[in-house]
């Protein structure tokens, strides 16, 4: 299909390795991550520091960002050395962070207000603080012990629930199982090692090198820390279910994960103009909100919307990612896009996750949105081209939706 000088292109991409809560990175600021990630997006592309019009981030964990004294992508991209006038953009949408950060570049370029942009999406778990609850600012402790609050216990939101909770009870509802669940958990591990060694992963990552102190090397790091070799589904039906839920374990969810990805994005036109290699088009970024407990279904929900919205059917697509939040995610999500046809829904799994996701390789919330785009978008080159969609769910029941094209 012919493209048009309007269309909004990928021209640049990058992630660091994804690591796993209290590794290498556990005490990198996600200003810092996002610095980097900039930097790499340049050095990618070979774009000067003046062409760049504005940087949306997208975060989750706003806590952590507190400790930085928020503003994360005005940091970012000040220390990674854009013009101090270049715009920015900080966003929280829960996991549909980035997505939505891709989004609003997409806005901007569409409407005249930006010519290249970058989109970018970060998080790092293992810096969330422990806090004191805010009554203790003006009411203080004369005797007796203070008690710390962790929000990554449950991760759950007050008055709403317990998020691995509703996942595991719409799966059951929908007829997903325990034991499917863990199956797609292996899945997961084995078709991301199996991607890893041929190569279909490493042209998204570049190497961090963590800096150990005065006189000590820096650790490099270039590999996710996640993926673990020869998991059974035998070793994860004898985990327990986390926080009551009826079927989520450690086993087939996402560990607690650090990292950041981001994408440069312009117009074909303005592309061309700048020499640059067009790697695919953002055809539509799609949002939705359900009812909040719904958060399994959000996916299925965004990808229906986004096809309408374009005019394609399931039938137009070659590659699907659907974030493994948990394994029921693109689990009970295929399903409902199968519409209870059981060939199709399988038709489906057959293109979704094809070389692995977030159960293996892990989760930082605010980027994984991202990182997903990037590499339905990689599969995509790989198999010829075609239309593609990365969908993602989000606390209280949000969604994006990706839809790309490759020529």
């Amino acid at each position: 299909m012919p493209g048009k000088a309007d269309d909004v292109v990928i021209v640049g991409y990058a992630r660091t390795p994804f690591d796993k809560f209290g590794g290498v990175c556990r005490d990198i600021p996600s200003a810092q991550l996002a610095e980097w990630t900039i930097r790499e997006l340049l050095k990618r592309t070979g774009l000067g520091a003046e062409v760049i019009d504005d940087v949306n981030l997208g975060m989750t964990i706003l806590l952590e960002a507190g400790t930085q004294t928020d503003v994360i992508a005005r940091q970012a991209l000040l220390r990674a050395g854009l013009r101090q006038e270049t715009l920015s953009n900080t966003l929280d949408r829960a996991c549909c962070s980035a997505t939505t950060a891709l989004q609003q570049s997409w806005k901007n370029l569409k409407l005249g207000e930006a010519e290249v942009s970058i989109a970018v999406g970060v998080d790092n778990m293992s810096r969330v603080p422990l806090y004191l609850p805010p009554k203790a600012r003006w009411e203080g402790f004369r005797i007796g012990n203070m008690q710390l609050t962790d929000m990554l216990n449950e991760l759950g939101i007050p008055g709403f629930g317990i998020v691995a909770v509703d996942a595991g009870e719409v799966a059951v509802e929908h007829g997903i199982t325990r034991e499917m669940q863990d199956e797609w958990a292996v899945r997961s591990h084995s078709l991301y090692l199996e991607a890893l060694a041929r190569g279909y992963i490493a042209d998204e990552m570049f190497p961090l090198e963590i800096p150990q102190g005065r006189n000590k090397p820096p650790i490099v790091f270039d590999a996710d820390a996640g993926p673990r070799p020869g998991t059974k589904v035998e070793a994860l039906a004898k985990l327990s279910t986390v926080y009551g839920s009826p079927t989520v374990t450690g086993g087939n969810a996402p560990g607690l994960s650090t990292g950041a990805a981001g994408v440069i994005v312009t117009t074909r036109e303005k592309a061309a103009e700048l020499g640059l290699e067009v790697f695919a088009t953002v055809v539509k970024v799609q949002s939705i909100a359900i009812t909040p407990r719904e958060i399994a279904v959000a996916p299925a929900v965004a990808i229906r919307e986004a096809l309408k919205t374009t005019g394609l059917t399931l039938d137009d697509l070659k590659v699907i990612e659907i974030n493994e939040a948990f394994a029921a995610m693109p689990l009970v999500s295929t399903k409902l896009l199968g519409g209870g046809d059981e060939a199709k829904t399988q038709a489906l799994r057959h293109i979704t996750n094809i070389d692995g996701g977030a159960v293996a390789l892990g989760h930082p919330v605010g980027a994984s949105g991202l990182r997903i785009t990037m590499h339905a978008m990689s599969i995509l080159r790989r198999i010829g081209g075609g239309y593609g969609i990365a969908a993602i769910c989000g606390g209280l029941a949000q969604g994006d939706a990706v839809v790309l094209r490759v020529d």
